[in-house]
Formats: C-alpha cells, structure tokens, sequence
C-alpha cells in the first residue's frame, strides 16, 4: 500500500504508519519542527499556521496559509508545504520574518510563527489592492501582545512584494495536482479518486465513509471530539469539482471551489456571495474550506446558505446513476439532514445571473466582527414591477430555526404591496408565524426575533437609492491617524 507523499520544506516526506487523521500540526510538533505552535486546534488563532502550494488557484499557482491543526496528513499528498522553519534562506530571514523584526511586531514569540505565515502569503499575493484585503489577510493570526499597528506595518510592507526567490520560482514551475491516494492504517481508510467513475468506485468500497475536502468542521470530530473517523474519501482530487464557470444567465459554482477563490472569482458578476464571504471566517479557514462543504453540512447558521438561496440557487447532485437537480430552498430537509442519497454528492452550484434592477442584501450578526459564528444570518432579494409593488422576494435567514429557511409568511405579506416603509413595518409582525428561535449561547429567542425583523427593515433603507450596496472600507483600529502637511 503506497504511503503519503508530500514535499516538507524542500524535501520528500513518506509516511506509512500514521493514521489519516493525524495532524499536519501533530506531525509537525513529533518530528521537531515546534515552530510551529499549537493554541485552540480548531482554527481560531492561527498559532498553526503554515503555507501549501496550491497549483489548482483559478489565478494560477498560489501559496495558501492554512491551520495545519485543521490538515489531515494524506490531504497533503503530493503537495509542497512550508512551516515557519523552512522559509529563511540559511541565515538570511524571508522578508515576512525581517520586516516583522524590523517594526518590533513580535513579543512573546507563541503566536509569530503563524502571524509570519500569514505575511509568507500576502507576500506572493498580487490582489492585495485594499486596506480592508490586508485586514483580511491576518484576521485570523488573534494574538496581538505587541498590538496592532507594528504588525499591520509588516503586512503593508511585504505585502504582494513578489521577491525573485525559489518560492516564487516555486509558482511559476508548479504543475497539476496528483491527489490520488488509498492509504489504510490499521482500520482506517482513506481514498483520494481523481475522477467521478473512480469516486462511484471508492463508494461503492466504503458506502458509509465520510466526505472530506477542506476538513474545516470535519477535523474538529477528531481533534476537540475525539472520535474515530475511520473511513474518508477526498474529493479534493477531482478537479472538475472546483471550478467557477460564468455564463450569461447563470453561472456553476463547483462544490469543491474553496471560499477564498469564490469571493475572489463572484466579486464582479455575483456581488451579494462575495459579500457574504467579506466576513465570512480567517483568510486561512476561507483557503480550504468549500462551498459544498458548507452547504452539506447543514448548518443552520452556515452563512452561504442564505445568500445562495436568495439569488434562486440551485444544485446538481451526482451518482453513478446521474445528475439530479434540487431548487436549494427544497435541499434542508430538518437539522443536519439533507436530500441527497445514499451514494450522491453535491456537484456544482448553479446561480441565476442576477438582474441589474433586482435589490440585495446579506447580513451577518455576531458578537465579533472577525472570525466568528453568526447569531442569525440573511440573504434578501427583491424585484418590483413597474408600479413600484413588490413582483417577488425571497427572505432567507439563518439561525432562526433547524435550517436556513425562507420568511414565506413574511414574503406574502408582502406581495402585491408598495415597497414602503409602512408595508415593511406590517410584514415584520409575519416573522413570529414564520420562525420561533431558541435561546443558546449567542442569542435569546427575543433577540433573534428582533434581528430578524431589524434585518429587513435595514434592508429596505439600504436598498431605497441603490440597489445593491457593497460593503464599505473600515480601518482595522478606532483611531485612523493622518500626517500633517
């Protein structure tokens, strides 16, 4: 049985004797390389942080940050990865390490590591054209001991510096991806096909393995739960599946897309998901986690669900018998359960090109603005006729219920109406027959009932002169200092 093989700051590394689900952070850690540090293991702080080639970018060869506490081993296979050890050229630091020293951006030292991994990447970015994508680019690395400005001062230096060096050398001879793997330890299996024929077949071997591309959420059943998780099949190696295909009615979204090439590829033509995603988790989350994952796992706070569902979203479910299309209001069937079948998986994501006339608006609610888990969640679309009546809206919230749902008492109250304030204010009393939310730990009933109603009346002021708004720049800080003349 062929081991994992995978490149480890510049040299080849074969594994035979670890299960699949240890760690890259693990691994790193019990081999020496302790760099790299471990904090929450769930993708909160970003102490993990490493860098892999990704030669499957839409815009070419990218090196991706990534939490290496989220990153099985075999997902690894046939990659190039870079810890915080493998990036200075002998004793000359990479520009992310100098410039970071140069600005007194380091203190304890925990945390650097994968602050400098974050700048590694930003490094060989060439799309950070605006305050708030360098914002974005560390929001994910949460220790700041020696605050932010020496930091944020790093990142605007080195930022999309491109140095001539062999990981630039690195993008530029990067080939395809060669995915393909079935690795087994003791009980537990992994299959990494590389076609949807070979995909039918490794079903076919393990009927009850789970999917895995990202690993974002899958990972925290092994790492903060402990289970087992003893068979696994990839579908991170069928390119077909991630891909953005703009077209002039409706574009296809490939399930296995991840979120940082989706807002990057919809910031044009589809505005409402990239707006969505502005907010959406860290840079390194966004770098592996995918579409169809966060559709498929059926949260009821999972942010996509809401916009895609407003836009009139469909999606394409396959098996070896075919394709099969479900309206995405029809695909949540109760808490965590979905319509597709046993030996289905979610293919693409297929989104009507929205009109030019066509009013929307997405929302997120948390108690903090980075990296956080919605309280509730939105997407709106609205179309008037020529008389200025609503002709059709779409409602959707998530959080308010075991599934994202539409506002279907809400929308028909509002039907046939002016678009006034008046008629939005007597549709905000439909909520209650439409959603009765619990009370947890980020919300009371009373506030997410409250939000709701709030959410579309901000979205009705929003949208009065304009009608989409895209987000506006914020600084990272309270206070914006200028330079005097």
């Amino acid at each position: 049985m062929p081991g994992i093989r995978f490149q480890l700051n510049g040299h080849l590394v074969e594994v035979n004797d670890l299960e699949p689900t240890i760690t890259l952070l693990q691994y790193l850690r019990a081999t020496g390389l302790c760099g790299t540090k471990e904090g929450c293991a769930e993708g909160d702080c970003g102490a993990c942080s490493v860098a892999i080639l990704d030669p499957g970018a839409p815009e070419g060869p990218a090196w991706r940050a990534v939490n290496s506490c989220l990153v099985f081993l075999p997902m690894l296979q046939g990659r190039e990865v870079r810890s915080v050890e493998g990036i200075a050229d002998g004793d000359t630091p990479h520009p992310a390490q100098q410039h970071l020293v140069d600005r007194l951006g380091s203190q304890c030292g925990y945390c650097t590591p994968g602050i400098v991994m974050s700048l590694f990447e930003a490094c060989y970015r060439d799309d950070l054209d605006a305050d708030w994508k360098v914002d974005d680019q560390l929001c994910g690395n949460l220790c700041r001991c020696t605050g932010y400005r020496p930091i944020r001062e790093a990142a605007l230096a080195v930022a999309a510096l491109s140095p001539r060096d062999r990981f630039s050398a690195a993008l530029d001879q990067a080939g395809s991806d060669h995915l393909g793997l079935h690795y087994e330890h003791g009980n537990h299996r992994y299959q990494c096909p590389e076609s949807l024929p070979d995909l039918w077949d490794a079903i076919d071997r393990a009927p009850q393995a789970r999917f895995i591309v990202g690993g974002t959420d899958l990972a925290l059943h092994v790492t903060k739960r402990f289970e087992q998780l003893p068979d696994l099949i990839s579908l991170e190696g069928i390119t077909e599946l991630r891909a953005i295909r703009p077209g002039p009615e409706r574009w296809s979204l490939g399930a296995t897309t991840t979120l940082s090439d989706l807002e990057a590829g919809t910031a044009e033509g589809l505005p409402l998901i990239a707006r969505m995603l502005r907010f959406f988790a860290s840079r390194q989350i966004k770098n592996r986690a995918t579409l169809g994952g966060n559709l498929c796992n059926a949260s009821p706070i999972g942010d996509m669900a809401p916009v895609l569902m407003a836009l009139g979203a469909e999606l394409v479910l396959s098996s070896r018998g075919g394709d099969r299309r479900v309206p995405l209001d029809g695909f949540f069937l109760d808490y965590r359960k979905t319509a597709l079948q046993a030996g289905e998986i979610l293919t693409s994501v297929e989104v009507p090109l929205p009109d030019p006339a066509l009013r929307m608006g997405a929302y997120k609610v948390s108690k903090r603005r980075e990296l956080d888990i919605s309280a509730v969640c939105a997407g709106f679309a609205l179309r008037l006729d020529a008389q200025g009546c609503v002709a059709d809206i779409r409602l959707c919230y998530g959080g308010m219920a075991a599934t994202t749902a539409r506002a279907s008492h809400t929308e028909q109250a509002l039907i046939g109406k002016p678009w006034n304030e008046a008629a939005v204010e007597a549709a905000t009393g439909m909520l209650t027959q439409d959603f009765q939310p619990i009370d947890d730990q980020r919300g009371s009933a009373w506030y997410r009932a409250t939000l709701a109603g709030n959410l579309l009346r901000g979205f009705y002021l929003e949208t009065l002169e304009q009608p989409f708004r895209p987000l506006p720049e914020r600084p990272s800080s309270t206070l914006v200092l200028e330079e005097s003349p």
